[in-house]
């Protein structure tokens, strides 16, 4: 979760960028960290994703990070660290992994995975209406 003042600093910070500004606040919220963890299949759902990083779990580029909120760049790297590999969590979220997404990968060999671009906005869920998001916070 993401509370109203992330939100809105989010949504700011993509008003600021080029291009739509409902699209822009999807891909910014599509390259936390938390959501990235929960996109390589690292954990079932994005809270528990948030937990993982917020207890230590997660490497960024082969450094601790615990900031759920880090908006990554493309290429940076996201893995566990070692000793946090063999948690019932995270075996248990790696083996259900079902569908990924074309925007990150994980290679089980190395336990590495890549934010490796922004999403296009028609791999983002479609019930989003991001232009509804738009007009309430412009008023």
């Amino acid at each position: 979760g993401l509370n109203e003042k992330q939100f809105r600093k989010t949504f700011d910070y993509a008003a600021k960028m080029e291009g739509q500004q409902g699209e822009n606040f999807l891909k910014l919220l599509e390259s936390r960290l938390d959501n990235v963890v929960y996109r390589l299949g690292l954990a079932r759902t994005r809270p528990q994703a948030r937990q993982l990083v917020n207890h230590g779990h997660i490497l960024v580029d082969g450094k601790k990070v615990d900031i759920p909120s880090l908006r990554l760049q493309p290429g940076q790297t996201v893995s566990l660290k070692e000793q946090s590999k063999d948690l019932k969590i995270v075996t248990e979220a790696l083996e259900g992994q079902y569908a990924t997404v074309d925007f990150v990968s994980w290679n089980p060999e190395t336990g590495v995975g890549v934010f490796a671009r922004y999403p296009e906005r028609n791999e983002i869920l479609p019930e989003i209406n991001e232009q509804l998001i738009v007009e309430f916070y412009n008023r």
